[in-house]
């Protein structure tokens, strides 16, 4: 049984100001903290799957799940900031390259009172993860259980991904984030489509609105009619919706103080994608997701507030954090 994930995607510095309310366009506001936080929704979900996966005593010799990233950062006290955060987490990062000549990744992050947050990218090196970059990582998709792809990176570089996944027989879990379109012949060669309402919408060509647990099954389906083998609604605190081969199912959300809610739709893919390397069914994986993005939404930060795997069990068996 293949147990390694692997993570193709960004890595960035997070420039994370904490302020009393999001400001509207035009605005200033004054902020009330101020940190430098490893982040990139690749290199986040990484982190995650890392924690996640270590476990004090795996069933059985070999169980244990594997994480990798591949990516691209510059030759920076960024990148390297990023680097210790990976190895930190458990990570392996031979396939993280080191590019001259362009800053790593950042991302300049508000985040309010209530946990709501607004955030600006700049690619710097993860625009450099190019396609031709893919033939060698064909090795470690031969022996990875899942691939997980987002859409900080170039969309050729993520494409290609998903084409040598499905010839090396990886399956591949996609957050169609930040948001937008997508053809339906990269859609088709998703195993797992995970958008939030935002996402979701506009992947459909309709105008973004807030979705419920009455609205997710007439959407995950159309969602599924662009390509993707199963869909993964995530809805926030109403939890997610599941449509999919082995049929449709929701999953609550877990009741907790949000701090900050960065990162927890990468954190929600990452639980989701350690439970499935494991052998968990389909409503154990989404259950433990969504623990995964409760505990990860009262701490602050990114990679920061990843979780152990211990908070997620703990959650799960007690519902307390």
């Amino acid at each position: 049984m293949r147990s390694t994930i692997l993570v193709a995607g960004s890595l960035n510095l997070d420039f994370v100001a904490g302020v009393c309310r999001l400001p509207e366009p035009g605005q200033t506001v004054t902020g009330t903290s101020f940190e430098m936080i490893p982040g990139g929704k690749g290199a986040n979900q990484a982190c995650a799957a890392g924690t996640m996966a270590r476990r004090k005593a795996p069933a059985e010799p070999g169980d244990a799940v594997r994480v990798e990233m591949a990516g691209c950062v510059g030759r920076d006290e960024a990148g390297e900031m990023l680097l210790r955060s990976l190895a930190g987490a458990g990570v392996a990062a031979e396939a993280v390259g080191r590019v001259d000549g362009v800053a790593t990744g950042a991302a300049m992050i508000n985040v309010d009172a209530s946990g709501q947050n607004t955030i600006v990218v700049i690619p710097g090196a993860n625009a450099r993860f190019a396609p031709s970059d893919v033939d060698s990582l064909r090795g470690r998709l031969r022996e990875c259980a899942w691939l997980l792809l987002q859409l900080e990176t170039p969309l050729g570089t993520v494409e290609a991904l998903l084409r040598a996944a499905r010839q090396e027989g990886a399956r591949t879990m996609l957050d169609p984030a930040p948001a937008q379109p997508l053809a339906r012949g990269l859609l088709s060669m998703v195993d797992i489509l995970t958008p939030n309402e935002t996402e979701a919408c506009l992947l459909l060509e309709r105008a973004p609105r807030r979705v419920g647990l009455e609205d997710a099954p007439d959407l995950a389906r159309s969602l599924r009619a662009l390509g993707p083998r199963a869909v993964v609604l995530k809805l926030g605190d109403a939890g997610c919706f599941y449509s999919g081969p082995e049929g449709e199912q929701s999953a609550p959300a877990f009741a907790v103080r949000a701090v900050d809610a960065t990162a927890a739709g990468d954190t929600f893919n990452a639980g989701l994608a350690v439970a499935l390397s494991e052998g968990l069914p389909v409503a154990g994986a989404l259950r433990f997701a969504n623990a995964s993005a409760a505990v990860s939404v009262t701490r602050k930060g990114a990679q920061t507030s990843a979780p152990e795997r211990d908070d997620v069990e703990r959650l799960l068996s007690t519902g307390r954090i």
